[in-house]
């Protein structure tokens, strides 16, 4: 059974385990690339939220201004 599956190609285990170097470099890279963007987004995506929220309270501030003034003039 052994020799079926690796007769097939798909598992492939060299024998000199140094050729294993470049993918751990690679994946290596590659997760520090992935966790530099997601730290990045999470950042930019706090300032949104912040921007957001100051127009927010100032749309609500200005609708009390009108609100209140409408009631006044009532």
């Amino acid at each position: 059974m052994e020799n079926l599956i690796l007769n097939w190609g798909f598992l492939y285990f060299p024998e000199d385990k140094s050729t294993y170097i470049p993918a751990a470099v690679e994946m290596l890279l590659l997760f520090v690339v992935v966790f530099l963007l997601f730290k990045w987004l999470r950042k930019k995506s706090a300032k949104q939220a912040a921007e957001a929220k100051q127009l927010e309270e100032r749309a609500l501030a200005e609708r009390d201004k009108r609100m209140q003034k409408d009631k006044e003039q009532s």
